[in-house]
């Protein structure tokens, strides 16, 4: 049993920037993947970035340059720099923690923070 608290949405004039965190907890197995996910308004889920236990990490093409995602190991906590933030990245936002045993996968997902950018 794994649980995801997350941390650090809220209001935020564009242009600005919030950190949002996500703390693990449980076993935790070596070698994982973590990652953020959003969902719009009325729009699909989509990944925002990832960031493997090797710390290979990708983005999203609408985010890139602008966010940055980053973990330390040691405390199991996975973090989203989002700075220039725009309307559109209003959403909420998920954290995610994916590991695999052979050929299958386990997937686990946090509560879900709002992110709200004002224009």
């Amino acid at each position: 049993q794994v649980q995801l608290v997350e941390s650090g949405g809220g209001l935020v004039q564009a242009g600005g920037s919030l950190r949002l965190s996500c703390a693990a907890s449980g076993r935790i197995f070596s070698r994982n993947t973590m990652g953020w996910y959003r969902h719009p308004p009325g729009k699909q889920r989509e990944l925002v970035s990832t960031i493997t236990s090797g710390d290979a990490t990708n983005y999203a093409d609408s985010v890139k340059g602008r966010f940055t995602i980053s973990r330390d190991n040691a405390k199991n906590t996975v973090y989203l720099q989002m700075n220039s933030l725009k309307s559109e990245d209003t959403a909420v936002y998920y954290c995610n923690l994916r590991y695999w045993l052979g050929s299958l996968w386990y997937d686990y997902w946090g509560q879900g923070t709002q992110v709200t950018v004002s224009s």
